[in-house]
């Protein structure tokens, strides 16, 4: 199973693996705060990517369909990623304050 939440919302006991799928590290957040298993920000969006998107809800589309065509250049990542999933609930964390326009809820829907 595949969840998604913003990292700034406290862990709960079925997150399951908590993977944070962000280039950059976040804002204000220790390292210890977030209560992260693994930081895989090489499934993150590309810094261009990322940076033309700049979190902007009329590119989202745009978004999405060029970020699925980065995913997939990134075949063993997502492999490893629905391995986990099979295995147990794994929660992708992002810390954008848009919850429904964010690269984890694209990688989310590639997954499920």
């Amino acid at each position: 199973m595949v969840k998604t939440k913003r990292i700034y919302d406290p862990p709960a006991a079925d997150d399951g693996t908590r993977i944070l799928v962000d280039r950059l590290w976040p804002r204000g957040l220790t390292k210890e705060d977030a209560r992260i298993d693994e930081w895989l920000k090489e499934i993150a969006p590309s810094n261009e990517l990322r940076k033309w998107f700049g979190h902007d809800p009329d590119k989202w589309a745009e978004f999405s369909r060029k970020y699925l065509e980065e995913l997939r250049q990134r075949g063993l990542l997502l492999e490893e990623l629905k391995s986990k999933a099979k295995r147990g609930t794994v929660t992708l964390l992002f810390a954008a304050k848009d919850a429904e326009h964010n690269n984890a809820v694209v990688l989310k829907e590639l997954l499920d």
